[in-house]
């Protein structure tokens, strides 16, 4: 499209704006093919489909989306629960391209309770509401088969698959089969279990799967004590054993609060990249949780929390045929839902189950993002780079770290070592080992100087690339030092970090900046494990080249000084004499038997050159 076309557009479409009406509503964009590519709603429709063409709008994807309106359509509604009501079904009618998706792969299972004349019970894949009620569906399938379990076990419904009727029942048509003799099924079909027993049973059922418990427990209590004073010993037994059946299982279930009942919770958790976003749907009937489930939704145009709450309430309520009149959410929602309020506790039960839910998102995303970054590690990596530079407030990702640390004793045998992580993994080639040279005694501050001048200055020279961030194994003084050298007298810009040790010898700070800024770590987390093994594995590289010089150093003998004595003569020495001491001692002869004429006499000479 060329400029000249593109205004044109523009001024069309602002013409429709002007002319909307300031009421609640829905509006639809349609792209140049006339196809529905965004639906949204508006408290105040002329306010906020305006909000899409004022310059100042920053979000990318929003900018993307306006280039590719062409037309316009709305619609005028009572109230804004209806706007709410009626997008959602546009949404799912016409699945525009722009608006937030439900990443939603799997089917879950439900539970169908059929209309047949002995109603089946049974879980199932595939919901067609003129077969049955279904409940449900269960993420947790382990809960779906508990309450399968406690129905079959309590109230025994028919498992074959006869349709039975009333007339095939009187003229005999039907056998008992195998699920009877085991007691597992009343045998309805030869009249062995009435029809109204069996319809009261199926009814309990029902109530047990909308997760009212107790009120089929207070009813069963009622018939047991109404069947024992009738002296009906075997059905007040049966309503006794269903009791105490119902009750184990509901002492299995959370109970949150006997006060809470027909409630619906909702809170929401973005991941890092804030691409998806996991809604949590916690269902609570009479104290008791009977519904979690969690949702992941894909951002089209960077929604907010927000915005992406609004138009996941409505279409979760109805996927769980909730009509609780009552809805728990983490902060206030513009939009109203219809037949419902919306409640934000600060403290007690409720907000209990606020930060459940939340739990339960977090987890959720958890277990997804380990799953994700099982097939694909860099994605791991890339992860963990992008928090380090959040959290430092770095201009580029740190993709090449170096850190240093200085190893002696009592300022002798100096060492340093330097490590090298790239994408947040031990790139060992590039580990380099440094003798100190220029500091005399114990000055980790001079040797730090030394290491890091004589590094950078280098890679100045080779042309090398230099690292995204430098992090000193110390504190406060060792990140100043390492700043004076790099800032002061090479001129260059290059972060640095101080990891800091506690008390007890464990990294328990991340410095940055000057002056320096502790910047709190999860000592839980992924970042703060692989930091801790930064410093640990610089710790152990210096200490390693140090303990190797002094082995040498220790290992050095004046055998080392005579010249034209090579390793083996040593070793011939060593191994019949065992000491220096002994070798001074020894005279020409046995030396002689031992190495030989001219080697003999060069040892024997070294040891001797003064008398």
């Amino acid at each position: 499209m060329n400029k000249e076309d593109n205004l044109k557009r523009t001024a069309y479409l602002k013409n429709i704006v002007v002319n909307m009406p300031e009421k609640p509503g829905t509006y639809q964009f349609y792209d140049n093919e006339k196809t529905i590519i965004y639906v949204g709603k508006a408290k105040n429709l002329k306010r906020r489909v305006s909000s899409y063409f004022h310059k100042e709008v920053d979000r990318f994807k929003t900018k993307v989306l306006v280039s590719k309106i062409h037309d316009i359509s709305y619609s005028v509604v009572k109230t804004e629960e209806d706007a709410l009501l009626i997008e959602n079904q546009l949404i799912k009618q016409y699945k525009p391209k722009y608006n937030v998706l439900l990443k939603d792969g799997k089917t879950y299972p439900s539970i169908c309770v059929t209309n047949e004349y002995f109603p089946r019970i049974f879980k199932t894949r595939t919901i067609n509401k003129r077969f049955g009620t279904f409940y449900g569906p269960y993420s947790h399938i382990g809960s779906m088969y508990a309450i399968l379990d406690i129905i079959k076990k309590v109230y025994k419904p028919r498992t074959c698959r006869f349709p039975i009727t009333k007339e095939g029942i009187e003229q005999g048509k039907y056998k008992p089969c195998l699920e009877y003799h085991l007691h597992n099924c009343g045998a309805p079909c030869i009249n062995k279990q009435s029809y109204e027993d069996y319809q009261e049973a199926i009814k309990q059922a029902r109530e047990v799967l909308k997760g009212n418990t107790r009120e089929v427990q207070k009813l069963l209590k009622q018939e047991m004590e109404k069947y024992a004073e009738e002296l009906r010993f075997e059905e007040a037994e049966l309503c006794k054993q269903r009791y105490l059946a119902l009750d184990n299982f509901a002492a299995k279930s959370e109970i949150v609060s006997h006060t809470i009942t027909d409630v619906d919770v909702f809170t929401i958790v973005s991941d890092d990249t804030r691409k998806n976003a996991f809604i949590n749907y916690i269902h609570v009937t009479n104290g008791a949780i009977n519904q979690s489930f969690t949702y992941e939704y894909k951002r089209k145009l960077d929604e907010s929390d927000e915005e992406l709450l609004n138009e996941a309430i409505p279409e979760i309520r109805e996927r769980f045929n909730s009509t609780a009149k009552e809805i728990i959410v983490p902060f206030e929602l513009d939009f109203k839902v219809k037949g419902a309020e919306f409640f934000i506790p600060q403290r007690g039960d409720k907000h209990h189950l606020l930060e459940l839910s939340e739990m339960n998102a977090k987890q959720y995303k958890f277990d997804r993002l380990k799953q994700t970054e099982k097939l694909n590690p860099e994605q791991k990596q890339t992860r963990l780079m992008r928090e380090l530079q959040d959290k430092l407030k770095l201009s580029k990702l740190p993709y090449h770290i170096e850190c240093f640390d200085n190893s002696n004793i009592s300022g002798s045998d100096a060492v340093a070592g330097c490590i090298v992580y790239k994408a947040m993994k031990p790139s060992k080639k590039d580990y380099r080992k440094y003798n100190i040279k220029t500091v005399v005694g114990p000055d980790d501050y001079a040797s730090m100087q030394e290491v890091v001048r004589r590094r950078y200055s280098r890679m100045q020279e080779e042309g090398s690339p230099l690292p995204d961030l430098i992090i000193t194994d110390g504190g406060k003084g060792q990140m100043e030092v390492v700043r004076e050298v790099i800032e002061d007298e090479l001129h260059l810009s290059i972060p640095i970090a101080g990891l800091a040790k506690d008390d007890r010898h464990r990294t328990n700070e991340l410095l940055f900046g000057f002056p320096q800024q502790t910047i709190a770590l999860d000592i839980k987390g992924e970042l703060f494990k692989v930091l801790t093994q930064i410093q640990d594995e610089v710790h152990r590289y210096a200490i390693s080249f140090h303990r190797d010089k002094r082995s040498k150093t220790q290992l050095h003998s004046e055998l080392d000084d005579i010249k034209g004595i090579g390793p083996k003569t040593k070793d011939a020495l060593l191994k019949s004499l065992k000491t220096v001491k002994r070798i001074k001692e020894t005279d020409l002869q046995e030396l002689t038997e031992i190495l030989g004429a001219s080697k003999a006499s060069i040892v024997y000479n070294y040891f001797h050159a003064d008398k």
